[in-house]
């Protein structure tokens, strides 16, 4: 079966009527469906499925064993986003294993997919949140009382997709099984369309976090509430937006942005008693990173006391600096070709794992240069040399 085949048969999955794309998030309707569809085409190929503590699926080919070559990537998406961030990754494993079953390839080490869930943060706003619970860098405690926009928390979602809540945390048992890890992904750029390439490897993931800010006053009446008397929160939300694209622009190379902003009450003839911000922050390192949200936050603090309103400052979520495993970076490359490396401004689970175990990362070409959007693209030529890839970096890495 073609790349293209796999993720046409999860194309209804999760799509977005109302903001166009997919929104499928962390142990959510969506995802419980494409996790079954997982589970369904390892099983048709003879790989042996099981889902560990953290809610991570591993198919195994042959049986499980410490040091295993481990690819694979996730399927839920942002809100609203493309077909291929996440999906393309799964979905090219899976036609890997049916290409070196072609070529009559058994692996010499343990060899599995893994599905990490909640990758994006859609749900729950922290970002990889299923590598970080296995390596331990976020507090599990801390995790569970992780809410979605509807109240509920992720010990609620664990509970509904069947998973055992309290058995959640650094599992070193999983560590372990990971000798290697390779991870597939379509490009969020466009390093590869500029450089004629179909697929290349990653050098490195910039530093990057999110921030919330959130902005409070007094709620009022739209109509009766004079203009001097205000104490109104959008206003330094409004700022800091432009504050934002200030900072970023004055650090060469470095991104920020505001996606998202809650008021509350949320009514239209309404002043907002509160305003929450989020603030996604990235640059080459993290004295530039944290530079540049410094920055952000002293306006924030400006703008909001000009306005007679009060400012804090939380930070979500932070990566710093990711370089991948340079030996096993140039090693796929010559495997491959000699195919180009690339830096990246998205983070993966790769990134996560990179500081525990030796791990790469396949790019595919997007001809679109864009992600986390509906137009996000690969073509299905591209998409099959993707797979071929991966097929000869794991038949060099499990021989």
């Amino acid at each position: 079966m073609s790349v293209a085949a796999l993720l046409g048969a999860i194309a209804p999955v999760g799509v977005d009527g109302k903001r166009g794309g997919y929104s499928r998030h962390g142990f959510d309707r969506a995802d419980l469906d494409l996790r079954a569809w997982f589970t369904e085409e390892a099983g048709r190929r003879g790989l042996s499925v099981e889902t560990d503590r953290n809610g991570a699926l591993w198919a195994w080919w042959g049986s499980p064993g410490d040091g295993a070559v481990v690819t694979g990537s996730h399927l839920d998406s942002v809100p609203g986003g493309g077909a291929y961030d996440g999906p393309l990754g799964v979905a090219a494993a899976l036609v890997a294993v049916d290409l070196l079953r072609d070529r009559g390839f058994t692996p010499g080490r343990p060899l599995a997919i893994t599905v990490f869930p909640e990758e994006e943060g859609g749900r729950f706003g922290l970002a990889c949140l299923g590598s970080r619970l296995m390596t331990g860098s976020v507090d599990p405690a801390t995790a569970l009382r992780l809410t979605d926009p509807d109240g509920a928390t992720l010990a609620d979602a664990l509970a509904y997709a069947g998973l055992d809540p309290a058995r959640v945390g650094r599992d070193g048992a999983a560590l372990r099984r990971i000798g290697v890890f390779v991870e597939l992904h379509v490009e969020q750029g466009r390093g590869l369309v500029d450089l004629g390439a179909p697929v290349g490897v990653a050098h490195s993931i910039l530093a990057h976090g999110r921030w919330r800010l959130r902005f409070t006053g007094e709620g009022n009446h739209a109509g009766a509430t004079l203009l001097a008397d205000r104490r109104d929160p959008m206003l330094p939300a409004a700022g800091v937006v432009l504050a934002a694209r200030r900072a970023a622009a004055a650090v060469a190379g470095s991104r920020a942005t505001v996606g998202r902003i809650v008021p509350v009450p949320g009514g239209t003839n309404v002043i907002a008693s509160s305003v929450d911000l989020w603030l996604d922050a990235r640059a080459a390192d993290d004295a530039r990173t944290r530079a540049v949200v410094a920055e952000i936050s002293a306006a924030a603090a400006e703008l909001a006391e000009a306005e007679g309103c009060a400012v804090s400052v939380t930070e979500e979520s932070y990566g710093d600096t990711v370089v991948f495993d340079p030996a096993l970076r140039d090693e796929l490359s010559g495997v491959l070709g000699g195919v180009p490396d690339l830096p990246t401004g998205a983070g993966h689970d790769a990134g996560v794992l990179a500081a525990h175990v030796p791990t790469a990362m396949l790019f595919v070409r997007n001809p679109t240069g864009v992600s986390h959007a509906p137009s996000e693209h690969a073509t299905d030529a591209d998409c099959e040399a993707g797979a071929a890839a991966l097929a000869d970096v794991l038949a060099h890495l499990a021989r």
